[in-house]
């Protein structure tokens, strides 16, 4: 649907209430000119780079962009999916889990960068009938780069409309009890039937150190996240590390780097290590081309003999029954009434609405 920006309210009109799930954002395909657009979009995007605007410009328009999309569609390729982007497959998958799963609500999916974008999918629900949205970022952790750039995106729009929706916003599940439990239950299937390696690498996305002195929280949310998954497994300290990857630019990103740690532990003594990413609701590029295909070789070329990835929880049951309590907690309250709506309808047309 074309975003127009201008959905009205209607008299009459049955109300519904709307779940608006969220993740980054994916190009539409893994070629050169896909990837460009999608990374012009997403780096342009003052929240994700934080340096002087017009400088950065400069760099990202003179360099970056015509450097980095040919890589980056290569490292596509090795990961697409016969139905598309892993991110997509995966987060279609969930939109569609929690759709059947609240059959009453109107659940859509959205990407803060690329298509389905945010406007054209509020656009939708609200032609729909959604007077009253929840809006979820499946981001576990809160970061301004991530979360709080859903936020923008969203009130861009709605600052373009006559009529708003009652709106709710999950800024973050990090410390969630079914999200931890979940996570859990999903490393010890992968155990029974693998067998567990002697360290267990939680690996988040990075950022600049800068953000973190800033006031960004995303580093103590990273790290509350894996201590409470370490004690939920009945783990001791020692046998689990917290690290941050897919660092970008010069600058200094959060310690330690989890590539910089893959290729320290053979050489430490341990040879069989077990990797999960708390921070990603879905597979995509960062997990299996840098985790499962970058760091494991990282690992196994130092001396490490077994790498094992444990995938992103993704659309499974427990995932699924995770987000649907975290989405049941912040549905309280909202009660929809449709018996009087052919009334009001009478009305306003007499009041000459």
């Amino acid at each position: 649907m074309k975003y127009q920006g201008r959905t009205n309210y209607q008299h009459g009109e049955h109300d519904h209430i709307g779940l608006l799930i969220v993740n980054l954002g994916t190009p539409e395909a893994p070629t050169t000119p896909s990837v460009r657009r999608y990374l012009a979009e997403f780096l342009a995007d003052p929240r994700v780079v934080e340096i002087p605007r017009l400088l950065w410009l400069l760099i990202l328009h003179g360099i970056i962009l015509r450097v980095r999309p040919k890589r980056s569609a290569a490292n596509y390729q090795e990961v697409w999916m016969d139905e598309g982007s892993p991110l997509m497959v995966y987060s279609k998958a969930q939109q569609q889990a929690l759709q059947q799963r609240f059959g009453q609500l109107n659940v859509k999916l959205a990407m803060r960068y690329g298509n389905p974008s945010i406007p054209d999918t509020v656009e939708q629900m609200l032609a729909q009938g959604v007077k009253k949205l929840l809006v979820l970022p499946l981001y576990p952790q809160y970061s301004a780069a991530t979360t709080a750039t859903v936020f923008d995106k969203l009130s861009q729009d709605l600052q373009k409309r006559r009529w708003l929706p009652d709106m709710r916003f999950i800024s973050h599940y990090h410390d969630f009890p079914p999200y931890i439990e979940a996570m859990a239950k999903h490393i010890e299937a992968h155990w029974q039937q693998h067998g567990r390696g002697e360290k267990l690498v939680l690996s988040y996305h990075g950022l600049p150190e800068r953000n973190l002195k800033l006031g960004d929280p995303y580093h103590c949310e990273c790290y509350k996240t894996s201590r409470l998954l370490t004690e939920r497994l009945g783990l001791d300290k020692a046998q689990v590390m917290t690290t941050f990857q897919s660092r970008f630019g010069k600058a200094k990103w959060l310690e330690p780097y989890t590539d910089a740690t893959m290729k320290a532990l053979p050489g430490q003594g341990v040879k069989s290590i077990d990797v999960f990413c708390p921070g990603f609701a879905a597979d995509c590029l960062e997990t299996l081309e840098e985790i499962e295909g970058e760091n494991r070789e990282y690992f196994e070329q130092a001396g490490g003999e077994t790498f094992h990835y444990i995938p992103a929880l993704n659309a499974t049951d427990g995932h699924i029954d995770a987000l649907a309590d975290l989405i049941e907690l912040n549905l309280q309250g909202w009660q929809l009434n449709n018996d009087d709506k052919a009334l009001q309808a009478k009305l306003a047309k007499e009041m000459g609405a």
